[in-house]
């Protein structure tokens, strides 16, 4: 069975457990600027974008998953796909990654120009205050990371997976996501995560860990207009 508040995520994460991060009013809000870009609506059949004029500049691009209308006056779509909602259906793994360090302000840096390298979605230098991350490091260069976004009602999302070309083949995000899954288990939140639909290596790896498919929705990036 499919949580409901996995139809609306960013929504319920925004006046929920995350409201302190979050920017808008009446029906419509964002994560504050310098967290991931990321627009939530309380009713995504009449999303409402007039709450956001305040808080929106000229030019900004947002990430907004499960709706599909058309864009209104004063905003642009820029790009249309479609993701997976994976959401954790095994025993707790092992943890694999003993070796990875906590990542916190300090690191943004590193984790920003690893985010710039492999774009794993929507990131921001405060993302890194919504949750857990954790690195694996090769000497003082960042090399793999994956940490937690959006979170409400017992869910919790694995995000900002990703791992620098130079070192992918060894495992090191796999290891991060179940080192992720085995904590937030602990403390009896439920995993998931997004994958684009095109990524199916990453699904494979997902589904084998111990994720199924939940639901799949269109995600949208856009921007308001000058």
């Amino acid at each position: 069975m499919t949580p409901p508040l996995l139809d609306n995520m960013a929504w319920h994460s925004l006046v929920g457990p995350q409201a302190g991060c979050a920017a808008g009013r009446d029906g419509a809000r964002r994560y504050a600027p310098g967290f991931s870009p990321i627009l939530g609506f309380a009713d995504l059949q009449r999303p409402d974008f007039a709450a956001l004029r305040s808080c929106c500049e000229p030019g900004e691009h947002f990430y907004c998953a499960d709706w599909s209308g058309a864009a209104p006056a004063g905003w642009h779509i820029e790009h249309e796909t479609t993701m997976f909602q994976m959401l954790w259906d095994a025993p707790p793994p092992e943890d694999e990654a003993p070796e990875a360090l906590r990542l916190g302000p300090a690191h943004v840096p590193q984790m920003l120009a690893l985010v710039e390298l492999t774009q794993p979605g929507p990131f921001g230098p405060r993302t890194v205050e919504l949750g857990d991350y954790f690195g694996v490091f090769e000497g003082e260069r960042l090399v793999a990371m994956a940490g937690e976004r959006m979170c409400a009602g017992g869910l919790r999302e694995v995000s900002g997976v990703c791992t620098h070309p130079d070192h992918q083949g060894r495992g090191l995000a796999r290891r991060l996501v179940g080192k992720l899954v085995r904590r937030e288990l602990q403390r009896d939140e439920t995993p998931f995560l997004h994958v684009m639909r095109d990524n199916l290596g990453a699904q494979r790896v997902y589904a084998r860990m111990g994720f199924r498919h939940a639901r799949e929705t269109v995600v949208r990036v856009l921007s308001r207009c000058a």
